[in-house]
């Protein structure tokens, strides 16, 4: 009997312990005073199990009222589960706790609970394969019910280790090898898709040792990359930038795989192409400005290797308007100066063109769009403005904002005044960036002619269809010369028939004399598109206009 009492008076002073260690678990002291008494916890576990091995579970209870709750609260100590010798110790002892046949409720209910705790440290901590077989199916688990939180509690293990996290705030200041984290890369390459990985995948690609060189197998970051482009795997963007700036073939290959998918599919279907963007998180990602620098080097080189392609600098532009509104969400106060995302332009340059055009009154928008074609113009004509590159990067750089050009195209029209210089210059170059000087100056001089006949059109009644046409096919000079500015001409007769109400009635007719072959069809078929598309994201739309332009593309459309 006095021995129970001592292993009573034990039992008390140990849940004071627990209890104490439990409240303040984050404090040094704790962490000390725990380190310390260790040892001798270690050694009450066993006597407490020699002493329990050897009691009915009726007098265990009635002796120790108590023992269920020092038992919980071991449980739940890190500290304690840390070391292999008081996992067993705990198990044994739970496992008298035991009532191999219950006689009521009650007892079904401790064994229950008993069970839930010896299933918390197999999981939570890796034991010998066959202890943990033999151990489960003593307590009437299978191996259904116990591997499932064995992988998921080893993987949590990994990651801890991966991320140095603290222990109840004690640093375990412990790091992997190098070479273990690659072999556990390597290890990872054929299970990236199964969901319990994903923390260990998302902790692979976001840990920052030391070493000069990669450590992660390069197969790893193919095999996430191609799980991700696939959703196959649920990644947060943080850890596909990780992996897209560790790995550059990975974020080579997203690109194309998005390239593809935009060309591939109905260019002209810019909703579409813009969730197929978004949901690529290549905008997110070029925030950061290396990514930004590989995605755009990328649109560059497939403009020139299609000469322009309309379907690829539609993709430039619908890219371009989802990677500014990101930046402008995660970067209110912008974090890389912007002259890391266009090294090539003057920096008032890419601040004026990083404007929404679509958001500025008609009756201001003249001003903007002198200056930005004052700037382009030093830029290719004058070298000033510490122009680096050729007029191909000048041009490169206006592509990406496509409604400054279409806004120019408007204000042409609207104007009651001689067309602005600068207004013909920014529309003769962006239609035809490979001219010389003298070239691009008889095209201005060309564009303000059919200019002048739109309008006087207007002041002429009726308007007739046929007159519209006749505009639009004047396209060669004496010379012979084709008119640089074809699609221009068209472009403005377009915004001609839908900004202008005369010439309403006349819309369709002068529409069908356009589009006389398939080329030219789905060049209007595009800007009409692309015209509905800037109204929607603006909001707002004259009501007129709008409901003409889908008339049209729905006239168009069913000729295609």
């Amino acid at each position: 009997m006095a021995q129970d009492s001592m292993f009573a008076s034990e039992c008390q002073f140990w849940l004071k312990k627990l209890s104490m260690w439990e409240q303040a678990s984050s404090t040094p002291e704790t962490h000390r005073d725990t380190c310390f008494h260790l040892p001798q916890f270690q050694e009450f576990l066993k006597q407490m199990y020699n002493s329990l091995k050897e009691m009915d579970f009726n007098i265990i209870i009635e002796r120790y009222p108590t023992i269920g709750h020092l038992l919980s609260k071991t449980c739940r100590n890190p500290f304690i589960l840390a070391y292999d010798e008081s996992q067993k110790c705990l198990i044994w002892c739970l496992c008298c706790l035991i009532k191999k046949e219950p006689q009521n409720s009650g007892e079904s209910e401790l064994n229950f609970w008993i069970r839930g705790l010896l299933s918390h440290i197999l999981s939570a901590f890796r034991l010998d394969t066959k202890e943990v077989d033999f151990l489960t199916k003593s307590l009437g688990y299978g191996p259904v019910d116990y591997y499932p939180g064995l992988l998921k509690n080893m993987v949590l293990s990994l990651v801890c280790e991966l991320r140095e996290n603290h222990l109840n705030g004690f640093n375990t200041q412990s790091r992997m090898a190098p070479d273990r984290i690659t072999s556990l890369s390597q290890v990872c390459v054929p299970l990236v898709t199964l969901p319990e990985f994903e923390p260990l995948v998302e902790a692979l690609l976001t840990y920052h040792g030391h070493e000069p060189q990669e450590i992660l197998w390069p197969e790893f970051f193919e095999a996430v990359n191609e799980a991700f482009l696939q959703r196959k795997i649920s990644l947060p963007v943080s850890a596909v930038i990780t992996l897209w700036l560790r790995h550059l073939p990975s974020l080579e290959k997203a690109m194309l795989h998005l390239i593809e998918k935009l060309i591939s599919s109905e260019r002209n279907c810019l909703r579409k192409m813009e969730c197929c963007i978004k949901d690529s998180w290549l905008p997110q990602a070029a925030c950061h400005p290396a990514i930004f620098r590989i995605v755009d080097e990328m649109f560059r080189c497939a403009l020139l290797e299609t000469d322009g392609a309309p379907e690829v600098v539609t993709s430039l532009q619908v890219f371009t308007r989802c990677f500014v509104e990101t930046l402008e969400k995660e970067n209110r106060e912008l974090k890389f100066a912007l002259r890391t995302y266009f090294p090539y332009a003057a920096p008032s340059l890419t601040t004026m063109l990083l404007q929404h055009p679509e958001a500025i009154p008609p009756e201001h928008q003249l001003q903007p769009l002198q200056h930005i074609s004052e700037l382009l113009r030093e830029a290719v004509e004058d070298q000033l403005c510490g122009s680096q590159g050729s007029p191909f990067e000048s041009w490169f750089l206006l592509a990406h904002f496509g409604g400054w050009t279409d806004m120019a195209a408007q204000q042409l029209l609207r104007l009651e005044i001689d067309p602005p210089a600068a207004l013909l210059w920014l529309l003769a170059f962006y239609y035809s960036p490979q001219d010389g000087r003298q070239q691009r100056a008889q095209t201005m001089i060309e564009l303000k002619a059919v200019l002048d006949h739109l309008l006087t059109l207007l002041t002429s009644a009726p308007l007739s269809a046929m007159e519209l046409q006749l505009a639009s096919v004047q396209s060669t000079n004496e010379d012979s010369r084709p008119l640089a500015c074809g699609q221009l001409v068209r472009r403005l007769i377009l915004n001609f028939l839908l900004w202008a109400p005369e010439c309403h009635a006349v819309a369709q007719e002068a529409v069908t004399l356009m589009a006389h072959n398939d080329e030219i069809t789905r060049e209007i078929i595009g800007f009409l598109h692309q015209t509905v598309f800037r109204w929607e994201h603006l909001g707002h739309e004259a009501p007129r206009s709008g409901k003409l332009a889908r008339e049209l593309l729905q006239h168009l459309q069913a000729q295609v």
